[in-house]
């Protein structure tokens, strides 16, 4: 008899405890909303800018990548020829540059000054020259100096004379210098060349394929020795980084969610290991429910789109992995915390 109350008692303390456990479960914190679905799979098709072969590959698929990491490569020796070329040109039209700005040199004002003493000599000679010609002419009335040897007495004074002028406008230019427009011309014409190496130098970068976020890879495309082109990817890569999880918020507790509202994520897999995270975009407009996102109500019901930027740091959650999102509507908003 005693064994038989002493169950009876067992039983109804099992049974009171399922009850309150069972209650205790089926409340709802009234300052949480609870929501269902799955971590943004962002996935990237990465591609050479130019076409070549494939010269190397890093990574193979299921690798996490970090941003700025070299994933693959192409033949680029033509366009680093080019490019020593065109740096060579570079060169060769500053010099050019230089040269006018830093204008005449004083060897060569020197210079310029001695051609036209001696022009100026050679002009007074000439001259005298004539003038004695005209001299005995008009004293011997012709006959000692003939009108043939008078032109040509007449026509040396005034070459020379001409070539005085001309080594004194030289000398003028070369104390003025180069002119603006020649300076200016072989600043443009060094600018061209300063831009085609730039480019040069862009597009053997450019064979250098490098992740654009943190990533796993997905495929592997290509290998060494294909020929790559901008239409043919190479990698396929899932963003990991930030992460993002979509959810949806029926109607009725729409108002209730605010923009940096802050939010717990667990998944199946790891239900005691709770992933902050902050309420990042709401939708505006209402669409009907995923089949893959499970609701208590209709899944014909309306339901807006609700993104939470998690803070994954321990890399818990896996890209397309179904998670369940605590909403917590009663703490402080991020950045509104008194």
């Amino acid at each position: 008899m005693k064994k038989t109350v002493g169950a009876a008692i067992v039983v109804a303390l099992v049974l009171a405890a399922a009850a309150i456990w069972w209650m205790t479960r089926s409340q709802k914190d009234p300052n949480e909303i609870v929501l269902h679905g799955n971590v943004d799979i962002r996935q990237v098709s990465l591609a050479f800018d130019g076409s070549g072969r494939v010269t190397r590959m890093t990574v193979e698929e299921g690798d996490s990548v970090k941003a700025g990491q070299v994933l693959a490569q192409l033949d680029t020796a033509t366009l680093s020829l080019q490019a020593d070329n065109a740096e060579a040109q570079v060169a060769a039209s500053r010099e050019s540059l230089l040269k006018l700005r830093n204008g005449t040199r004083p060897e060569e004002l020197q210079q310029a000054r001695a051609r036209l003493a001696a022009a100026r000599a050679d002009a007074a000679k000439a001259a005298d020259d004539l003038r004695r010609a005209r001299e005995v002419s008009s004293t011997t009335q012709g006959r000692a100096v003939s009108a043939q040897e008078l032109d040509q007495a007449r026509n040396l004074a005034a070459v020379a004379d001409a070539r005085a002028k001309e080594a004194a406008e030289a000398l003028n230019l070369a104390i003025r210098g180069p002119r603006a427009e020649d300076v200016a011309a072989a600043d443009a014409q060094m600018k061209g060349t300063e831009a085609q190496l730039a480019l040069l130098r862009h597009q053997v970068s450019q064979g250098e394929l490098k992740a654009p976020g943190d990533a796993v890879v997905r495929s592997r495309l290509l290998e060494v020795g294909d020929m790559a082109t901008p239409q043919k990817p190479v990698y396929e890569l899932a963003l990991t980084s930030p992460k993002w999880v979509r959810v949806y918020v029926e109607e009725a507790d729409l108002g209730r969610v605010r923009m940096g509202m802050k939010a717990r994520v667990t998944s199946d897999s790891f239900p005691d290991k709770p992933v902050p995270g902050t309420v990042g975009y709401i939708s505006s407009v209402a669409e009907f429910t995923p089949k893959s996102v499970e609701t208590e109500s209709l899944r014909t019901a309306l339901v807006y789109e609700v993104r939470v930027r998690v803070d994954d740091r321990n890399g818990t959650l896996r890209l397309g992995q179904p998670v369940t999102v605590r909403i917590n509507t009663g703490a402080p908003r991020e950045g509104h915390a008194r």
